[in-house]
């Protein structure tokens, strides 16, 4: 054996085959053949040498026939090298090449994020609000993934994220976040999910564990599918199903899952195991961030579990010295090779336990862990035993992850017999020095990072078996375990306990960083580099140890657990839908078709001739406005009667209606359902049920611009309902409220409901502007700017020389004119978030205003903006890009067109009239702000528009009606001229009919004389 431990170079071919037909060719080779020859053989014996090649060759036939199937397929195409030598030269390194799918994850994602926040950089922040992040859990344990994430937490707070939690179901951990004061909320009540969370108000979401899907029932709707999503998955429980989803045809079910994977906007593991075992799910967001407290958790509850003696009850003597030998979590074709070098390495071993008759003696044990159950490779290493000349019963394979603890807490000596490249220090290390076993390892870069030799753990290289061997003679010596080697066990024991916690805290940070859309208003979080070093040396251990009582749970069982009920649950509401009742009478509904077929048709009919009636009565004409009533009356009459349902009949003797514009199911459980109120619909498929709210792009078709709708948000809801508004509202007053007013508790309470409506029937402050949201406690606004201030922070800092652009293009001002209305700064508030009341005449005076000022803010934007996607208002890439000027717009012109501005207080209905009068005076714009001003700004539009191409882009026509005094005249001609039209051509068909070729009469008919017939008629009677 002394052969093995040789480090002579040697020549690829040199001990095999007979080359004598090279020998003239090839003298100086063949010289140095034989003189190595003589060197090999004066150090070896003949004997060793033959039984060397035979147990090489064996070897080899026996690894080829007995590997693994399934892995000698999916590898074969990857695996390109396995460079060796022979079992007598352990000189050269082994070449484990297994391509570069490996390493696929961190590039994608750095490729996918890196230019989201392109424009953070050279924009202006301004710094009033923290960035809010939500953290939703499924239960609230004591846990691994509560400890990791309480430990990411501290770090964020202190990097300056403000951090709110959310579980569908309370537990005992509720007490670590209390410590750390940090606000959780419970949303799920006798399964029932709490819909009354604005997701909107944070600007991340990290979902953690399976157990959290319920949560994404949520996420997946509008308008909450734009937050960032990141899922955390801490086990393979689903990865492992999704292959049963497949073989039983459970497609829907697997689609199910996938939706979440594919809305989530990075998917995080913390290995590169998992990633694979969930490529059933892949839409390219996965995501690899190393390190977590779970392996020292399980250690110290299995050991904690195991009172009785588990050699015992495994079948190994007490004094047996048990060293176990564990791989990488990947299987590859070259796995049989480290395994084989550290068996060779273990053989002189056996000197210093002899055999016994009864096996009464210390006895030396080896166990080869796997993690797949494969039988092939039972017998591999059976032969491999059998050519080492092991004792039988001396090599033991036992496969499976869930054997895992069993063979590390068993064994004295855990030796990593991989010597595959690892992306991440390998967790089945990190679980064996927690159970305080002393480890031996290739000195491979990543296991290099973490172990420093003969500290807290052995180091070999991987190309030098004598090393190996002399590593083992010092941890066993003498048949025991030496006490170096505890003590460095001890050692690595308190390092695994605290392994990559910073690598963890910085990959969540970093990854955050890349992937969160910040707006301008919010700081920035401080670098990664400013986190404490004493954060990142240790898991949060003190708040994970204080709590009482705390039991753990084994994660894998308590996510199958989880599955199962949610597959039961799955199958139930599946049969639910397949068992609703269904007409199959197919000629029945045909004749439904048919019968609505001919009423369409009648209608249609009986429109045509109402019409052409109408054009040959002649009608008396009034002035513009008569004309105007008149057409808008007869509009309403041409409407289908329909059956008003309750809230319409209330709604009709109310002062005043509050519309609610939404957009997506997501909203719904913030709307009202009073008569009161009424929702509008920003999308026809988003719409309420049941309820009498109609959809916004059914009156304005701009709307139906995905475009259009969201860069203009709820403001779009304004111009769809003043788009011929005697059809829709009404009521004398006119109101709005944003549903994410009532997501804040801002929304009007019921005294504050009575206290506005008695207001405007008393007419107390008459034409006046009511708003219940003010700026001041507006979350954006802390530190309370004034108006231009907080319009600046909003829009990256562009909003004042948008505005001014705007107005400089609307009323023609000249660009050395200063454009921009000013604001007071006094003590007083303004409104926000698009919730106020106005007369409704002044509502459309309004919506006139803001149709131009719309129109000109897009003829500055609209280019870049939709082809890039970039916005001057917006830090980074923003499809809502006008939303947030617009959305402060009812401020300007109310303040310059002399409007009281009225705020209740949406608790108490109290009144505060803010910006009097008096103090306005002097700096009004009432003259760009006056009616008539706007009047004739919008004729003047509306000529325009008959003149201009139409192919030309602009706005203004598409948001509303387009009426002026030539439009009616031009109109009446049109009328004028089919009528004389029709005149002329009743003329020509007379003078036709005149001027026709009659033809000549062939035979005439006389009649004959009177006396003539009565002697007829006589001579008859007398017959």
């Amino acid at each position: 054996m002394g052969s093995l431990e040789s480090t002579t170079p040697l020549k690829k071919g040199s001990l095999f085959g007979n080359h004598s037909s090279k020998k003239e060719k090839h003298p100086f080779s063949q010289r140095f053949r034989s003189s190595f020859s003589r060197l090999l053989f004066k150090k070896l014996d003949y004997v060793q040498w033959i039984c060397a090649v035979v147990v090489f060759l064996c070897l080899v036939v026996v690894f080829q026939m007995f590997l693994p199937v399934s892995v000698l397929e999916d590898s074969e195409e990857s695996l390109r090298a396995v460079k060796m030598r022979s079992w007598h030269s352990y000189t050269e390194e082994y070449v484990l090449d297994i391509g570069e799918d490996e390493a696929v994850f961190l590039p994608r994602i750095s490729e996918k994020f890196k230019d989201l926040n392109l424009l953070n950089s050279t924009r202006k922040r301004f710094g009033y609000r923290k960035p809010q992040l939500a953290l939703v859990f499924g239960e609230l344990l004591v846990d691994s993934q509560q400890l990791l994430m309480v430990t990411i937490t501290t770090a964020f707070l202190e990097i300056g994220y403000g951090i709110q939690v959310f579980s569908l179901e309370d537990g005992p951990g509720r007490n670590m976040w209390r410590n750390l004061r940090v606000p959780i909320t419970i949303i799920q009540t006798r399964d029932k999910l709490d819909n009354t969370v604005d997701w909107l108000n944070y600007d991340g979401i990290i979902v953690s564990s399976l157990e959290a899907r319920d949560a994404f029932s949520r996420f997946l709707q509008e308008p909450f599918k734009s937050v960032p999503l990141i899922w955390v998955i801490h086990d393979s429980a689903l990865g492992y199903r999704s292959r049963q989803y497949t073989a039983k045809g459970q497609i829907e079910l697997l689609n199910d899952w996938r939706r979440a994977f594919n809305h989530s906007s990075v998917v995080v593991f913390p290995n590169y195991a998992l990633p694979m075992i969930y490529s059933t799910f892949d839409a390219g967001n996965f995501y690899v961030i190393p390190g977590s407290p779970a392996e020292a958790i399980e250690a110290d509850a299995f050991m904690s579990s195991k009172k009785d003696n588990l050699r015992i009850s495994m079948g190994y003597g007490p004094e047996d010295v048990i060293i176990a030998i564990v791989g990488s979590q990947f299987l590859y074709k070259g796995m049989w090779l480290g395994h084989a070098v550290v068996l060779q390495a273990l053989s002189p071993l056996l000197e210093d336990f002899p055999l016994s008759k009864d096996n009464s003696g210390a006895q030396l044990r080896i166990i080869v862990h796997s993690g797949e159950l494969t039988n092939n490779y039972s017998v591999a290493l059976e032969t491999m035993a059998r050519s080492l000349k092991y004792p039988s019963g001396t090599i033991e394979h036992i496969a499976g992850d869930l054997n895992e603890n069993s063979v590390l807490s068993t064994a004295d000596v855990v030796i990593y017999g991989s010597l595959l490249e690892e992306q991440s220090f390998p967790e089945i290390l990190i679980k064996a020095m927690c159970f305080e076993k002393p480890i031996i390892a290739p000195d491979i870069s990543m296991i290099r990072k973490y172990v420093d030799d003969r500290v807290n753990g052995y180091l070999f290289p991987k190309d030098n078996i004598r090393l190996l061997k002399q590593i083992m003679s010092e941890v066993i010596s003498k048949g025991k375990i030496s006490p170096l080697a505890r003590n460095i066990a001890s050692i690595g024991r308190r390092t695994a306990k605290n392994l990559m916690v910073s690598e963890a805290i910085d990959g969540y940070a970093i990854l955050l960083q890349n992937i969160l859309r910040l707006p301008s208003e919010v700081a920035p979080p401080k670098a990664v580099s400013e986190i404490s070093p004493n954060v990142k040396e240790k898991w949060q251990w003190p708040l994970f140890e204080a709590v009482p009582n705390s039991t753990y749970r084994n994660r894998v069982l308590r996510s199958n657990t989880f599955l199962n009920i949610y597959e039961d649950r799955w199958n139930h509401s599946r049969k639910d839908r397949l068992s609703t009742p269904v007409s199959d009478s197919d000629s029945f509904v045909y004749m439904i078709w048919e019968e609505e077929k001919h009423t369409q048709m009648a209608i249609t009919k009986k429109r045509l001739e109402d019409e052409e009636l109408k054009d040959r009565t002649e009608q008396s004409r009034g002035t513009w406005e008569e004309v105007y009533r008149n057409a808008k009356k007869a509009d309403r009459l041409k409407n289908d009667l329909h059956e008003r349902d309750d809230g319409e009949l209330e709604r009709t003797g109310q002062p005043l209606c509050i519309y609610e514009p939404y957009f997506g199911e997501g909203s719904w459980p913030f709307l009202h359902k009073r008569s009161l109120y009424r929702g509008v619909s920003m999308s026809s498929k988003g719409r309420r049920s049941g309820r009498d709210d109609f959809d916004a792009p059914s009156r304005l078709p701009l709307l139906n611009h995905a475009y259009y709708r969201d860069v203009l948000g709820e403001f779009g809801s304004f111009f769809a309902i003043a788009n011929r508004i005697d059809r829709l509202h009404k009521n004398a007053w006119i109101g709005f409220q944003s549903w994410r007013a009532t997501a804040r508790k801002a929304s009007l309470s019921r005294a504050s409901e009575t206290a506005l409506l008695d207001a405007i029937q008393s007419k107390k402050y008459g034409d006046a502007l009511y708003f219940w949201v003010p700026m001041d406690t507006d979350p954006r606004n802390p530190s309370q700017k004034n108006f231009w201030s907080f319009c600046d922070a909003v829009n990256a800092g562009g909003c004042k020389r948008a505005f001014s652009d705007a107005m400089r293009r609307m009323y023609g001002i000249k660009d050395d004119a200063d454009s921009l209305p000013p604001m007071p700064e006094d003590s007083d508030t303004w409104s926000v978030s698009l919730s106020w009341a106005l007369p409704t005449r002044s509502f459309l005076e309004f919506v006139m205003f803001s149709r131009m000022f719309v129109d000109a803010l897009d003829a500055q934007m609209y280019d870049e903006h939709h082809s890039t996607g970039h916005c001057s208002l917006s830090l980074s890439k923003d499809k809502h890009c006008y939303t947030r000027i617009l959305e402060l717009l009812i401020n300007v012109w109310s303040y310059h067109s002399a409007r009281r501005m009225v705020f209740v207080d949406p608790k108490t209905g109290v009144m505060q009239e803010q910006h009097k009068f008096n103090n306005r005076r002097g700096r009004m714009w009432i003259n760009f702000f006056s009616y008539n001003t706007l009047k004739n700004m919008d004729e003047d539009l509306a000529e325009l528009s008959d003149s201009e191409d139409p192919n030309r882009h602009w706005l203004w026509p598409s948001t509303g009606e387009v009426f002026w005094q030539g439009l009616y005249e031009r109109e009446r001609s049109l009328r004028h001229k089919e009528k004389e039209k029709r005149k002329q051509k009743s003329l020509e068909k007379l003078n036709r009919m005149r001027r026709r070729h009659r033809q000549q009469v062939i035979g005439k008919y006389v009649k004959p004389p009177p006396d003539f017939e009565e002697s007829s008629n006589s001579s008859l009677l007398a017959a």
